[in-house]
């Protein structure tokens, strides 16, 4: 394990107006390690991640991410830092094809100029190509090269969640965050989902940090667990801990670590 960690949340929280949402986040996620992150509806989880990317400039406390202060950047400024995410609601460009989702998150890494574009020059043209090829090896990973010119929102569920990580992946990725990534999906999905998180956390190297309310499938992959209620952290540890901690089972688990053991 890394000596430093890749990321570093340091107190870090977000107060609306009189409302503290999250206070007081402390947060050490190293190279390559698969971490959850867990609560009950309203603990805080999607803002802590949209404090991480961007969406949310904390009010309090620092997010160190690679070595650099992510406070205050934008979020197009940390995608291209190296933290990518998926939502709890997928957003795909529901009009656009597959394939073309996907080539969206190579634009912000294009090397053509604005003007080569506008110009259509050859460095244009060998640009979109480069792109196109590497989306299409990005479908085949997730078995959606046949679907590439099908439009996102004809997909069914599970395969329109594939395509929201897929896309996130092509942005070239340290750190994943995934947002309930199983939500919807019956239990075979879920499955595969677990196979597909452990193929491309191998495969690419990655860091990943995701939000999950299915328990079989956090105590099954992650290797360390946070929990947070009320805005605030009550436990983080290896999944073992988390199962048998008091507070946790008090403020989430109760029924499910019985039924996530059986």
């Amino acid at each position: 394990m890394a000596s430093k960690p890749l990321l570093h949340v340091q107190g870090a929280g977000i107060q609306f107006g009189g409302l503290k949402a999250v206070s007081g986040i402390n947060i050490e996620i190293h190279q390559g390690e698969l971490i959850g992150l867990i609560g009950p509806n309203g603990a805080g989880k999607t803002t802590t991640f949209n404090l991480l990317t961007g969406v949310y400039v904390p009010t309090e406390g620092d997010i160190w991410f690679d070595g650099k202060r992510l406070n205050g950047l934008l979020p197009y400024q940390i995608t291209r830092g190296g933290i990518s995410r998926t939502f709890q609601n997928i957003r795909l460009f529901n009009e656009l094809s597959v394939l073309d989702n996907v080539k969206v998150a190579y634009h912000s890494l294009a090397k053509h100029s604005i003007l080569s574009s506008i110009l259509r020059l050859p460095s244009y043209f060998k640009g979109e190509e480069e792109m196109e090829e590497k989306a299409i090896q990005f479908l085949k990973i997730f078995k959606l090269d046949h679907l590439r010119d099908e439009v996102a929102k004809n997909l069914p569920y599970g395969q329109q969640r594939r395509l929201e990580i897929a896309r996130a992946l092509a942005a070239g990725p340290k750190l994943l965050l995934l947002d309930e990534p199983a939500a919807g999906m019956n239990p075979q999905e879920t499955a595969e989902l677990m196979d597909l998180i452990a193929f491309i956390r191998k495969e690419f190297n990655l860091t990943i940090l995701l939000i999950e309310h299915d328990m079989k499938l956090v105590m099954g992959i992650c290797e360390r667990i946070y929990v947070l209620d009320h805005g605030q952290l009550i436990a983080d540890g290896e999944p073992d801990f988390i199962q048998n901690h008091p507070k946790v089972i008090e403020a989430y688990l109760g029924e499910e670590v019985e039924s996530a053991n059986a």
